[in-house]
């Protein structure tokens, strides 16, 4: 298989490296391109792909499979310009799939762009961003969710599901619009509660809590796991935002309604109710079970 990459940080690092790892791809044809160069280059000199392209054209030409590795923003951008003025390098067979965190809007694009496009959503990650953080085994286990665009084959959505069995992936087909209610839940959600959390209880930037620094010389393990999402890559997160903004916003509007309840409890005129706190605590942990 011939591989290319538009942008090539954590996630399109880690997917070339486990390709690399793999002894049933070591046959696998690999080529990068990111706006920086950076990726690529570093990953050419220790022999993960073969070419760091200098330009997207470059890239591209030749390839049957085509990974956008940017936020989702990015990626639309690089969709209009792969249905427009990179038309003519994309191979007659070429399908092209992505690794963002949101999919509606992604595919839409790329439907309308004419684009044999199915969608790819591997669920691992790390804080830490850029090609230096990348691994082999960041993806081992973890799901990986297909969304096939509507010009997409039986044959192409097979081969973006070879690409994530590749990295040790357990692939999951999903409508778009499910995918998004899913994921706003479970990681856009934590992801502006966490960056919420922060403002909270720091301020921001020139307008800092007073009793932040007080605070901050006794954070522990509880503030660290609640705000570990939020020392991501910002670019990553507003572009989920904006693509998956709908979704969000109802999910951030339950977590307003709960919040509400929890104040009312608080705020009872005899006082907190200590079993029923106790009852909400322990309902949420057997919620998440052994999860």
């Amino acid at each position: 298989m011939h591989v290319a990459f538009l942008g090539f940080g954590l996630i399109g690092g880690s997917i070339a490296r486990a390709i690399r790892a793999n002894p049933a791809t070591s046959g696998w044809s690999l080529h990068a391109w990111s706006p920086s160069g950076d990726g690529p280059r570093r990953a050419a000199g220790e022999g993960i792909i073969d070419t760091a392209a200098t330009t997207p054209q470059a890239a591209i030409r030749g390839a049957g499979t085509i990974v956008l590795g940017g936020p989702a923003t990015a990626c639309l951008g690089l969709i209009d310009d792969l249905g427009g003025q990179w038309r003519s390098e994309l191979a007659k067979d070429a399908v092209v799939t992505d690794v963002a965190s949101t999919k509606g809007a992604i595919v839409d694009r790329a439907n309308a762009a004419g684009l044999r496009f199915v969608g790819g959503h591997p669920m691992a990650g790390i804080e830490t961003a850029g090609y230096d953080a990348a691994t082999p085994d960041l993806f081992a286990g973890r799901p990986w969710v297909v969304v096939p665009g509507p010009a997409a084959s039986t044959a192409d959505v097979e081969r973006v599901r070879e690409l994530a069995t590749a990295c040790g992936a357990r692939v999951m087909e999903m409508d778009a619009d499910e995918h998004d209610r899913a994921v706003a839940a479970i990681s856009h959600l934590p992801l502006v509660l966490a960056a919420a959390l922060v403002e909270a209880v720091a301020g921001v930037p020139g307008r800092e809590r007073p009793d932040w620094p007080v605070a901050a010389s006794l954070t522990a393990g509880g503030w660290e796991g609640a705000t570990r999402v939020a020392r991501g890559d910002p670019a990553m997160g507003a572009a989920i935002a904006v693509t998956n903004a709908g979704a969000l916003a109802a999910r951030l509007r339950d977590m307003r309604s709960v919040l509400d309840t929890w104040l009312a409890e608080l705020e009872r005129a005899d006082g907190p109710d200590e079993a029923a706190l106790a009852a909400r605590m322990a309902a949420a942990r057997a919620e998440l079970g052994d999860r």
